[in-house]
């Protein structure tokens, strides 16, 4: 009895250790650029003081949205659904779906549209205190 014990023991012990290991953080590097979607280089930050933000956009199925720019750096996250985001000249644009990332482009005017089902994105933005995230086109 004294050795079955003993050995439960020793195998809780084990079971626990194993469970500690699992519960190390892991990260996932899911995008490193330093040129937007379009292959535009990002050239500088904006001068002020930084301030982030974070929004969950979501965008309706069958939707395009009307012709925007960022004037800072920002990045999507597409949690869900799927997004094609184009330019107005040149018909150059690019695919995007759940789980992917859209280094966003900066002064650059674009617009994204869905298809049958809603988008999801969380938007990252690195800007200056007061700046606006996003400016409407013409």
């Amino acid at each position: 009895m004294l050795i079955t014990a003993i050995l439960l023991a020793s195998l809780c012990l084990r079971v626990l250790a194993a469970a500690e290991e699992q519960r190390e953080p892991k990260s996932e590097i899911l995008s490193r650029s330093s040129t937007a979607w379009n292959g535009v280089p990002y050239t500088a930050y904006t001068k002020g003081i930084p301030e982030l933000a974070v929004l969950k956009i979501t965008i309706p199925p069958h939707s395009k949205l009307k012709w925007h720019t960022h004037p800072i750096p920002s990045v999507a996250y597409i949690l869900s659904g799927d997004i094609t985001v184009e330019v107005p000249r040149g018909n150059h644009r690019r695919h995007f779906v759940a789980g992917q990332v859209v280094p966003e482009t900066v002064n650059t005017q674009h617009r994204g549209v869905t298809t049958d089902q809603p988008a999801v994105l969380i938007v990252f933005y690195a800007g200056a205190k007061g700046m606006l995230l996003t400016e409407s086109g013409p």
